[in-house]
């Protein structure tokens, strides 16, 4: 194990400075401190399930203890959730592309890999079929199904989504369970899919050194979102024009179409898809932390505004530069420290709230938010009783805050509260300002939003084509899921600190006032509350 020396940053002892001179209930210095512990390599990255985990929820089940919160789980201040885990056996494993009788491999890591996120068939041969962004979406009249033969086929579909479907709409139906959904009914079997060079966050390069780590799901039949999916394979960007050989058309073609969002063709492929696969599969258990703060209201101290992080990170993986450790500081060392922060800043500055703060610290979020998705599905209050949803991941205090991108801003009251709150800090706020990212269903808020309940995610930002927009593209290319997301990192501890404040002031504001957040009535997303 390599061992780091902790230094702060300069950056972040200028930035340590600059907030201990602020009127902040906030000054940086504790989020760090909570953060160092996240971080640390003993916790070895926090995989779901794993010691470190089970280190790391301990630690915050302290400091809650700490801050006089109550305990909100089934057992104490935890909510225990099983998962089936499933690891490819590579060396047992094969993808080979079948055209005019001639058979040719597909290297495993430089050219594709194959998904344990569903369970592949033990062995799959089918013909492939170009299915342009492969969405169904009745709401815009749009089907990229229309006219296909995909009975018994699998699709090839290019990740992103057409310029014309609004942005939160395009990206709840690019999820798993609604994606998989459509190609089950249109007779597909599996799904190869074509990554977006244009808005990847990985290189391929760091996708493939750590393709094999376990993937995870739900271990409750609930959860199966996948039945009748034999094989989910993703494609390199730079092996992907094998798959279009003899069939009038390109990966350069369609990659350029889908940097613009524009009409993609549908079409058969000249090849089919040969696939052998071994998995192992094994049992794991972690948990959700639960904690209340108890409001002061006769009736509104029995509902409550919830604030959301995930405690988990990707463990153990690959070395970089002979670094094993994926120690995820700000993904979501961050986040999880900003609930332990929360919930001392209001022992020491104590408001007399009418609704009570549910504080929930999610497992297994890196594993396709699976700790969020029990507990929205399972919810250790009543889930009537949950108003809204502050969701707190990888938020980044990298910057200067100027800048906050508030994803579900125009979705509900919460939005528009959130707007509120940070321009009353001097914060300007704007909506997500690259959709090809998909970051509203990517993280907790949206497990939440499912199951009806107003939720936003806030995160520091720049606006496009800023020096500082920079910044954060080289942070996700450089240290975003990598050994490089650890305290060694320069950090702005007076933005963290206001940023919290926003937090805070947002969290006081949705638990006193009368209303609870409400749906805006053109939101998609109202018909789950009204379902509810």
């Amino acid at each position: 194990m390599k061992i780091k020396i902790f230094v702060l940053p300069i950056v972040a002892c200028l930035a340590l400075t600059a907030a201990a001179q602020t009127d902040s209930d906030f000054d940086g210095k504790s989020w760090w401190k909570h953060v160092k512990f996240l971080a640390d390599d003993k916790l070895e990255g926090r995989d779901t399930g794993s010691r470190g985990e089970h280190e790391a929820e301990k630690y915050a089940v302290e400091q809650l203890k700490k801050a006089g919160a109550e305990p909100a789980g089934v057992d104490g201040f935890y909510q225990p959730v099983k998962f089936i885990s499933r690891r490819i056996v590579e060396n047992d494993s094969s993808l080979a592309l079948i055209r005019d009788g001639k058979r040719e491999p597909l290297v495993l890591g430089d050219d594709a890999y194959i998904s344990t996120r569903v369970m592949p068939a033990p062995e799959v041969n089918a013909g492939l079929v170009f299915a342009g962004y492969g969405l169904r979406i009745p709401e815009s009249n749009y089907d990229d199904f229309a006219g296909l033969d995909l009975k018994g086929k699998i699709a090839v579909i290019f990740s992103g989504s057409p310029a014309q479907i609004p942005g939160a709409l395009a990206s709840h139906y690019q999820t798993m369970a609604e994606r998989w959904k459509a190609l089950y009914a249109a007779g597909a079997v599996g799904v190869v899919t074509l990554m977006n060079p244009a808005s990847m966050d990985i290189p391929w390069s760091r996708i493939a050194l750590n393709r094999n780590h376990p993937a995870m799901v739900l271990d409750y039949p609930e959860f199966n979102e996948t039945e009748g999916d034999k094989l989910a394979v993703t494609m390199n960007p730079a092996s992907a024009e094998k798959l279009f050989a003899g069939s009038g058309h390109s990966f350069a073609e369609v990659a350029e179409l889908g940097k613009e969002r524009k009409a993609m063709p549908h079409f058969a492929l000249t090849a089919s898809l040969e696939a052998k696969t071994k998995i192992e599969v094994t049992r794991v258990e972690s948990a959700n932390i639960v904690a209340r703060l108890p409001g002061s209201d006769p009736a509104l101290k029995n509902e409550y505004v919830v604030l959301s992080a995930h405690i988990d990170h990707v463990g153990i993986g690959e070395p970089i530069n002979g670094d094993r450790i994926y120690n995820g500081a700000m993904d979501n060392g961050s986040g999880s420290a900003l609930v332990l922060d929360m919930a001392a800043s209001f022992k020491q500055h104590p408001e007399k709230l009418r609704r009570s703060i549910l504080l929930v610290l999610v497992t297994g979020e890196e594993k396709g938010l699976l700790g969020s998705k029990y507990f929205a599905a399972h919810p250790t209050v009543p889930a009537k009783a949950m108003v809204a949803d502050v969701n707190v991941d990888m938020f980044l205090p990298i910057v200067p805050l100027k800048v906050l991108t508030v994803e579900g801003l125009a979705e509900s009251d919460l939005g528009d509260e959130a707007r509120e709150v940070a321009q009353s800090q001097g914060v300007k706020v704007q909506a997500d300002p690259e959709p090809l990212r998909n970051i509203f269903i990517r993280s907790d808020q949206y497990n939440f939003i499912k199951h009806g309940v107003p939720s936003v995610m806030m995160d520091v930002r720049a606006e496009p084509g800023t020096p500082e927009a920079k910044i954060f593209k080289d942070w996700l290319t450089e240290r975003y899921h990598a050994p490089s997301d650890d305290v060694n990192q320069p950090v702005d501890l007076a933005t963290a600190a206001k940023y919290e404040e926003i937090v805070r002031g947002l969290l006081v504001k949705v638990a006193d006032q009368d209303a609870r957040p409400r749906w805006k009535l053109d939101s998609f997303f109202r018909r789950y509350a009204e379902g509810n």
